[in-house]
């Protein structure tokens, strides 16, 4: 059984905190359980409410008739339209709905579904990476269970790696030459996943070390790979001390190449200092741009 606090649910539906209160006191749309502190907590059963009365509000649903309709209705209501509907808010409603109720069937269907209607990167471009980003507050927080999360990670992850195969097959692959890794602890490894299918697409030469690599792993790695480039995607949020001593290391191990660090959640501070032939990207739309160049 799920817990979030109103914020949660605000990251989720996209209804601002103060709109949900408002709804609750004058229309009893939710019913949250409180602390001994008197802070809300909304169960699994009112966040998909609650994403079921945004989306049909989106769509033109006035919030006074959507209060006074049965729950089964607004649910039958959302089904209709998912099904038929393949705008990408209509569809993260739907794998939030998913991801709540843990039901991976219905999940691996609709990613199916969704990828066969707007292409893989489409897909991930306007559904899959916005819905990650949208539940990666609650990864920070909490509020997500573990289990979820990793139910969804494989899924998406089983997707990534279907569709680097199939573009494999058919490449010569070209330099220059890119090795993409994870620094030890870090385990968040859909980013960097898809980068590497870009890359294979673009008929790059790739060594994929994916996630928790050691330097001393890497560094041998490297000494046989020769690669030109190094792709790192930082999502946890490390200590600037342990991060100016990682940076440190990775220079040493990449002497004179250049390697671009995409950390897709980590702002870096005015004090954190990177080297000359360091290249940050702050989201994963400025890293796939650089990508696209890196083919020309």
């Amino acid at each position: 059984m799920g817990s979030y606090h109103i914020r949660d649910l605000e990251s989720l539906s996209g209804i601002k905190a103060h709109t949900i209160r408002m709804w609750e006191h004058r229309y009893g749309l939710l019913r949250p359980s409180r602390t001994r502190t008197n802070i809300r907590r909304y169960s699994d059963k009112e966040l998909k409410h609650l994403l079921n009365i945004a989306l049909l509000q989106r769509r033109g649903y006035r919030i006074s008739r959507l209060a006074s309709m049965p729950a089964s209705e607004i649910q039958q209501l959302v089904a209709q339209l998912v099904t038929h509907d393949f705008s990408s808010p209509a569809q993260i409603h739907a794998l939030m709905q998913a991801m709540v109720d843990f039901d991976q069937r219905a999940f691996h269907r609709l990613l199916e579904t969704i990828i066969a209607q707007l292409g893989f990167d489409a897909a991930m471009d306007n559904v899959v990476f916005p819905f990650l980003e949208r539940i990666g507050v609650m990864w920070q927080t909490g509020s997500i269970n573990v289990a979820q999360e990793h139910m969804i990670s494989h899924l998406i992850r089983q997707k990534i790696t279907v569709a680097i195969d199939r573009v494999m097959a058919d490449i010569i692959p070209q330099d220059p030459k890119v090795v993409l890794f994870l620094p030890e602890e870090e385990l968040h490894e859909l980013s960097l996943l898809y980068a590497h299918y870009l890359l294979v697409r673009q008929q790059r030469k790739t060594l994929y070390l994916g996630q928790n690599v050691p330097l001393e792993d890497l560094r041998e790695a490297c000494q046989v790979f020769q690669p030109e480039y190094g792709i790192c995607i930082i999502t946890s949020k490390p200590s600037e001390r342990r991060l100016q001593a990682y940076i440190s290391e990775l220079q040493e191990i990449f002497k004179g190449r250049i390697l671009f660090v995409g950390g897709l959640r980590l702002m870096f501070s005015r004090s954190l200092k990177l080297p000359q032939n360091f290249k940050y990207f702050s989201s994963r739309e400025q890293l796939k741009m650089f990508l696209s160049q890196l083919a020309t």
